[in-house]
């Protein structure tokens, strides 16, 4: 054996130039077939296929490694939530069942019967600012005030038509003594008949006409001071002013009436300012001002 290797090795020695590679190809340390030995880039390429297909039977085993532990914990989750879901809606659902067996008897009550038709009206009255108790102290005094003008006004109405009494003078049946009256923008056309007493301002009684008090006394007094109330009928159509304003154009008309009937009666009713007409109308708006006089403000800059 020895001396065959040493025939080789010389026999290698003499044709390295042109079998060299023949020699390396053909020779091998090992003595193995280079043919049946295969490529180490087919064997990278055939190891991975044997590893997975080493992993497959492991992870379809369920061998009891960490994959097998992370599917369980996720399944065992959903069967507690779901169970402790079940038992919710178990307790839940009698009260669900119970809510629209309630509502159909409310919608049945409220077709049957009005909403509030047992409750008794009650009188809302409008909103108003609550006042403080100065300002109420002041309305009161105003009112009071006002009160003891009138009374005044009534009592020297009352005296000044009792002072002076005369007898009234024979009127002719069917006679007629028309007079104008005014006071301020008042206009009043009066006509005294034989009659009663009957007082009707247009169309209806003096009472009615001016509640007031002061504006009836105010309206009878030139009858009152010649002696005829009570013995000639009073008819008059007013307009214009206010009910103050037409009060006095119907003294005013009635007096101018009454001197018709007696021309020694103007004496009396002069004095007593029944004959004076009051002219105090309000003044007009000018142009560029606010009102009458009033200016607008002046800004110099």
């Amino acid at each position: 054996m020895d001396d065959e290797q040493r025939k080789d090795e010389e026999t290698q020695d003499e044709g390295d130039g042109a079998a060299g590679p023949v020699s390396d190809t053909t020779s091998s340390p090992t003595g193995d077939d280079p043919a049946s030995s295969p490529p180490a880039a087919d064997a990278s390429e055939e190891a991975p296929s044997e590893e997975v297909a080493d992993e497959q039977p492991s992870e379809e085993g369920g061998d009891g490694g960490p994959s097998e532990e992370v599917t369980e914990d996720p399944v065992a989750e959903e069967v507690t939530s779901s169970e402790a879901d079940q038992e919710v809606e178990e307790t839940e659902e009698p009260a669900a069942e119970e809510a629209p067996r309630e509502e159909p008897q409310a919608e049945e009550k409220k077709k049957d019967v009005i909403p509030g038709a047992d409750l008794e009206p009650i009188l809302v009255e409008p909103d108003k600012p609550e006042l403080s108790a100065e300002e109420k102290a002041r309305l009161e005094a105003e009112e009071e005030e006002k009160a003891r003008r009138e009374a005044e006004l009534t009592a020297t109405a009352d005296t000044d038509t009792a002072a002076a009494s005369r007898a009234p003078a024979k009127m002719e049946k069917g006679s007629r003594f028309l007079a104008t009256g005014k006071r301020k923008s008042s206009i009043a056309r009066v006509t005294l008949l034989p009659g009663n007493g009957k007082i009707t301002i247009n169309k209806r009684d003096l009472e009615e006409f001016f509640p007031r008090p002061l504006h009836q006394t105010m309206a009878k007094q030139p009858l009152v001071v010649s002696g005829y109330e009570g013995n000639v009928d009073v008819r008059v159509r007013v307009h214009g002013g206010g009910i103050s304003g037409q009060a006095g154009a119907v003294r005013h008309g009635i007096a101018r009436a009454l001197t018709e009937i007696d021309s020694e009666l103007r004496g009396d009713l002069k004095r007593r300012g029944f004959l004076t007409r009051d002219a105090r109308v309000k003044e007009r708006r000018k142009a560029g001002l606010k009102k009458a006089r009033k200016r607008p403000q002046f800004s110099k800059r």
